[in-house]
């Protein structure tokens, strides 16, 4: 076999690591869906695995806080030598480096993210609402960002259109875990001047206190979610192919997890997509 040939295997089998990943954690919005064309299914699932390497790194595992971030220091230090020319025997980032090198991605992109992941280990609460914008910047926009790159679809109107839509299921996904986040994490995602204005307090986090005054600041939450999900729909819309099809998809889980957290009586309990969640995901996707 020739060295061109040995690499080519070794890069293929570390596209398919990726994608055991992919497919190994359950998420309710589509990860490297059937729906997007096949030759990008394996380069969604490097920037899914590369993301939850670090995401795993600031949660996981019983690492003290500093020895989380130099982990995660280390992970852009990596893989920005892994950009540059450095070999590596890592599955994630062979794969990782490879897809930055065909579509010419931002390192910078992947930067921020570990730049979110660092901040969950140290930040836990967020004064005011931007605050809370300038996290979800860092840690959920740069992949719609890197999706649009996937396509050469970079207009300026497409990537603001994809950050409404990555905020707000960001937000979404901070909202489901209400729960988890306090009780395995000690965070707070809901901003500290919003919870005061309703006179809800971290006694209401620690215990589960699931009155009026919660079930209001929750659905100032959601509704403000809701419109930057539908400002940012539009580009669902607009755009042609699978690839229209797979963010139409994507907000439509989005709305229907947003649905269901909006009717449920306990705002700490998690909603799970179901058969005719999905049936309904499918149709509000193919009738925009």
């Amino acid at each position: 076999m020739t060295i061109s040939k040995i690499k080519q295997a070794r890069l293929d089998l570390a596209y398919q690591h990726c994608q055991t990943i992919a497919r190994r954690h359950y998420e309710n919005f589509p990860v490297a869906s059937l729906v997007l064309p096949a030759r990008l299914r394996k380069h969604v699932a490097a920037v899914y695995a590369f993301a939850r390497q670090a995401d795993d790194l600031a949660d996981e595992g019983i690492l003290s806080s500093e020895a989380r971030l130099t982990a995660l220091t280390n992970m852009a230090t990596t893989l920005r030598e892994c950009s540059e020319g450095k070999t590596t025997n890592d599955p994630v980032y062979l794969a990782i480096t490879d897809t930055i090198t065909i579509f010419k991605l931002p390192i910078m992109l992947f930067e921020d993210l570990i730049s979110a992941f660092s901040q969950d280990v140290n930040k836990h609460r967020y004064h005011d609402f931007n605050e809370l914008l300038e996290y979800c910047r860092r840690s959920a926009n740069p992949v719609g960002r890197i999706m649009l790159h996937f396509h050469d679809q970079t207009d300026a109107t497409s990537l603001h259109q994809s950050d409404d839509i990555c905020t707000a299921l960001q937000l979404i996904n901070l909202y489901q875990d209400l729960h988890q986040d306090y009780h395995e994490s000690g965070r707070i995602y809901i901003p500290l001047n919003e919870m005061k204005d309703h006179g809800v307090t971290e006694n209401h986090f620690a215990h589960d206190i699931n009155d009026a005054a919660l079930h209001d600041l929750m659905q100032l939450q959601y509704r403000r979610t809701s419109e930057l999900l539908q400002r940012g729909a539009v580009l669902g819309n607009r755009l042609q192919g699978r690839f229209g099809l797979e963010i139409r998809l994507i907000i439509a889980g989005g709305k229907r997890i947003l649905f269901k957290l909006q009717c449920q009586e306990n705002c700490f309990n998690r909603p799970r997509l179901k058969l005719n969640d999905k049936l309904w995901m499918l149709y509000a996707a193919l009738l925009p």
